[in-house]
């Protein structure tokens, strides 16, 4: 009929093909960074990143692509000027983007990092205790919501 819309396909969905929920309970072990000179922030970042939750999410295949952010991080703090650590940073940032490594990055991923227990009480905790500070301070009248 004309004025109708067309009946949406049902085969059709609207799913992200990167949607997970990362518990952070799997252990990965951190593959050895290959032999050469490394800034030992790198070395912390490669262990971090391995230690993470986003690391479930990595396959073997990854790990090519990591070492090579893992070079230019090495190169970002043992840059001389200013210039070239500018430089490294953005190719950083781009680099980074498919791992999930910033908040931003794992949102746009739909990653989710699921909470322990222990962490959503430790937050009720905080938000239930009385406002301390400046009394004139009008946010102290405010009251969280549960």
């Amino acid at each position: 009929m004309k004025g109708r819309p067309p009946k949406k396909n049902p085969a059709r969905r609207n799913r992200s093909s990167t949607k997970a929920t990362l518990t952070g309970e799997i252990k990965v072990r951190a593959p050895k960074l290959p032999a050469r000179k490394w800034h030992p922030e790198a070395r912390r970042w490669w262990k971090d990143i391995w230690a993470s939750p986003m690391a479930e999410e990595y396959l073997d295949a990854d790990q090519h692509a990591l070492i090579r952010l893992a070079v230019l991080i090495s190169d970002y703090w043992e840059a001389e000027s200013p210039t070239a650590r500018k430089e490294l940073a953005g190719e950083i940032r781009l680099q980074q983007q498919a791992f999930g490594l910033t908040p931003f990055d794992r949102r746009r991923l739909e990653w989710t990092i699921e909470t322990t227990e222990s962490a959503k009480a430790k937050g009720k905790r905080r938000r239930q205790k009385e406002p301390t500070g400046d009394p004139t301070d009008p946010r102290s009248s405010l009251s969280p919501t549960s």
